[in-house]
């Protein structure tokens, strides 16, 4: 029997750069896992159900509407359908919160979760709510720090079931635009990096944010009169935009014990620096914990008018 006979529903996270999709049967056992680099920063909104269908056309059966439950940037104003977000202090959105798209394609039962807005300081998200939401049905009672590292990188404070507060620091976005289009591109390796440069930059940052657009133009100086490897500048690039980063939310959030959602490089590098900075961390599996919150949202799919 193929995932196309046994799939009763799929579940899609639609970022900025990748789509991800994963089909499921009844039980929540995943029959198929595929990921797309038509995420929702390369597609106008005409392409987006193309772009879905392409990637899960051999899941969807005809004369049967498929549920699929998004998450993410599809819900965007440029996206597929616009999504309104509900508004913190607030628990993670459920199904009942969904906006329901009139897809074209009779095979498919389009829902996108809604993302979450924090009115001062303003701040939005879109996708990490639901990361947010499988979080706390593994961790019920958590009261504390999450952190979901990325391009932009957020910072929340849960509580009682609730997201309270969050924070988004544009870190990512910013080693990406340094390391690809400034001077300092000229002295970087294109993926190696020194543990221990990095490790150097948190500390010193961590203590004197202040310095930091001195010390950004410092790793080109040193490349030039002073021998700084490429490797040891990339390391030091991350470095003091990921300690700057801790330094400017240590004031707004407690970093004693932080739960990390990732397991790739930039997770892993910001386990690193908060243990550099003397502070405690844990690594959790993203896209585990991104299922379960698509999943906790399906669970109240038939409980949702058509």
């Amino acid at each position: 029997m193929t995932a196309e006979d046994k799939a009763t529903w799929i579940a899609a996270d639609w970022g900025t750069t990748n789509l991800r999709i994963w089909a499921l049967d009844g039980t929540g056992q995943v029959l198929a896992h595929r990921c797309s680099g038509k995420g929702m920063g390369t597609l106008e909104r005409n392409e987006l159900e193309p772009a879905l269908v392409e990637l899960a056309a051999d899941l969807l059966v005809e004369g049967k509407r498929t549920p699929v439950i998004v998450c993410g940037m599809a819900g965007s104003r440029q996206g597929w359908a616009e999504a309104p977000y509900l508004t913190v202090p607030c628990t993670p959105p459920s199904l009942s919160d969904a906006t329901v798209v009139a897809a074209e394609d009779q095979r498919l039962d389009v829902r996108i979760l809604p993302g979450v807005k924090q009115l001062n300081p303003a701040d939005v998200m879109r996708g990490e709510e639901t990361q947010i939401a499988g979080f706390l049905s593994e961790n019920e009672g958590y009261t504390g720090t999450l952190c979901l590292p990325g391009t932009h990188t957020k910072w929340v404070t849960l509580a009682a079931g609730k997201i309270e507060r969050f924070r988004t620091c544009m870190t990512g976005e910013t080693f990406a635009l340094m390391s690809q289009n400034s001077v300092l591109r000229h002295g970087l390796s294109e993926k190696d990096l020194d543990t221990a440069a990095f490790e150097e930059a948190v500390t010193q940052i961590y203590s004197a944010p202040e310095r930091l657009m001195a010390e950004l133009f410092g790793i080109r100086a040193s490349g030039l009169v002073a021998g700084l490897s490429p490797e040891a500048a990339r390391g030091r690039l991350s470095g003091l935009l990921i300690g700057s980063e801790l330094a400017a939310v240590k004031g707004d959030f407690d970093l004693s014990n932080v739960a990390l959602l990732g397991s790739d490089a930039i997770a892993r590098a910001y386990k690193g620096a908060l243990v550099r900075a003397g502070h405690q961390a844990s690594l959790l599996d993203a896209d585990t914990i991104t299922l379960r919150g698509l999943q906790l949202a399906y669970s109240s799919y038939l409980k949702v008018p058509s």
